[in-house]
């Protein structure tokens, strides 16, 4: 069985129906009775090329559904405004004339060719299509990018209008390849490259220094609604690839977020105090998070209080990442309603990451977060939970690393509910799990069930949380530390030379 989760004028997506993580048995699809792809193994495939406002026969492993593609009113050609898709000629200008002029419920089509380009501004309404040869080309000069202020005030000084972010804070940033401000309605698809050639630019060179402006993203979408990206990839971002931000009803489907293991802070997808968001069946294979979902720091949380929430994460591959989904550690304004299930997670430091420390203030609340039917191989330690995570220039601090109980008020954060069931775990390295809550605000709940520790022969040794004083361990089990409530239900160790469990400040503690 099969759901359709995506169409527009020219495509449409289906994600089979199974417990399968990612991919599953060969199968071949058909369109009006012809087959169109066979050997398919992904969970998650989409078709393009196909004609608006037309009625469709779909028929995959015997089940036949119909559908109907988008109307459309116009379809615009960036050559038809000059673009020349030469990889030298600048298009950027031409392309946006382009995305401009396109009236509502119209697409922009991006042909085969290579487009030299800077920033792209969205428009509302519209589809844009890149050809699956079609190939956007970042310019390698930061002096031909936009500045998008962090902050100004507006006209009677009452109040402040953000458009710039960078790590939790609203900063001056670089417009970024694709950049979307306040619209709504909008589809972005194809099999094309979205390629901020950052590899051949500066972009990752003197990262933590701010020259002119704060690093732009792949794509980037402040206070936007019902935005959809489907099929396409992005790669060598300057930064992270994927920036939703302060926007709800936000789509990624069926798309790859690639770029080198040692580039810096190539996060895949880091959605931020963002509501509604699907992600699902996309490959990552990045040089930082897969995926970091954030609420901003302290000075953002406490103002506008927009946690991230409502987020289904599923059938994705996770590769080569630091965490393969993490929460933080820029939450200050919570976490909540999170699900993550039928995932890949390979090569991983880890695999669940949450990072918070005290600072992040009282809204900083994570809670009902979901992991079921996940794959893990060679992910060093599996399951971590840091409440002393040592960032900021305060980061390493006593008041951040202290284990004696300090007083909660104002900046404590708070971590709830977090389950983990069918989950198998192969080539467990540092450890199973690390949890480790602060004395005066201890996790409050972690239920493990149906889950399979699966040792390496040679564990290597790391350190699984980023706080200070933790030392190096090697082949260790489930450890917790300050977690009101634990239960654990048929979890098993293989290969396993050390304690199952290691409890400090452990409220309740239920084993079957």
């Amino acid at each position: 069985m099969f759901n359709i989760i995506f169409k527009s004028s020219t495509s449409v997506t289906i994600e089979m129906i199974n417990k399968d993580p990612f991919s599953t048995t060969p199968y071949e699809i058909q369109l009006n009775h012809k087959q169109i792809a066979e050997n398919v193994t992904t969970n998650v495939y989409s078709i393009y090329h196909l004609n608006p406002d037309t009625t469709y026969l779909l028929s995959v492993c015997g089940e036949e559904v119909k559908f109907t593609t988008d109307k459309e009113f116009v379809c615009l050609n960036v050559k038809d405004f000059g673009a020349k898709g030469n990889g030298i000629a600048n298009d950027t200008a031409c392309i946006q004339a382009c995305i401009l002029a396109c009236p509502e419920n119209s697409r922009v089509y991006i042909p085969a060719g290579t487009y030299y380009v800077g920033p792209l501004f969205l428009k509302s309404n519209i589809t844009i299509e890149l050809h699956e040869n079609a190939h956007l080309v970042g310019d390698i000069d930061r002096n031909h990018y936009p500045i998008l202020p962090g902050m100004t005030y507006t006209t009677d000084e009452k109040d402040e209008f953000n458009l710039g972010s960078w790590e939790g804070n609203p900063l001056d940033c670089f417009a970024s390849i694709i950049t979307g401000i306040q619209v709504e309605n909008v589809k972005i698809i194809g099999k094309g490259v979205i390629d901020g050639n950052a590899q051949n630019a500066d972009w990752w060179q003197d990262v933590r220094v701010k020259r002119i402006a704060w690093r732009p993203r792949g794509v980037f979408l402040n206070r936007c609604k019902n935005i959809s990206f489907q099929g396409v990839t992005v790669t060598n971002t300057p930064s992270w690839n994927l920036h939703p931000y302060f926007s709800e009803k936000i789509r990624f489907l069926d798309m790859k977020l690639i770029s080198p293991k040692n580039s810096p802070n190539t996060d895949g997808c880091d959605p931020e105090s963002c509501d509604e968001v699907d992600i699902i069946g996309v490959y990552f294979s990045v040089g930082d998070d897969c995926i970091a979902i954030k609420s901003g720091k302290i000075y953002m949380g406490r103002k506008f209080k927009k946690p991230s929430s409502n987020f289904n994460i599923r059938n994705c591959s996770m590769n080569f990442g630091h965490g393969a989904v993490v929460l933080g550690s820029e939450m200050s304004g919570g976490i909540k309603n999170i699900n993550v299930s039928q995932c890949l997670f390979n090569q991983t430091d880890r695999g669940l990451r949450i990072k918070t420390r005290r600072g992040r203030g009282k809204d900083a609340v994570i809670d009902g977060i979901t992991f079921e039917n996940i794959k893990m191989d060679h992910v060093l330690t599996p399951l971590v939970i840091n409440m002393f995570y040592y960032c900021d220039p305060d980061g390493h601090s006593e008041y951040v690393y202290t284990k004696k109980p300090l007083p909660v008020d104002d900046n404590t954060p708070y971590l709830g509910k977090f389950v983990f069931r069918d989950i198998s775990c192969e080539n467990v390295n540092v450890a199973a799990g690390t949890f480790y809550g602060l004395p005066e605000q201890p996790i409050d709940s972690i239920c493990i069930e149906n889950v399979q520790f699966n040792y390496a022969d040679e564990p290597v040794s790391g350190i699984p949380a980023m706080m200070d004083f933790l030392a190096p361990m090697s082949g260790e089990g489930l450890i917790f530390e300050y977690v009101n409530h634990v239960k654990v239900k048929n979890v098993s160790f293989i290969g396993l030379k050390k304690e199952k469990f290691k409890q400090i400040c452990v409220g309740s503690f239920e084993n079957k």
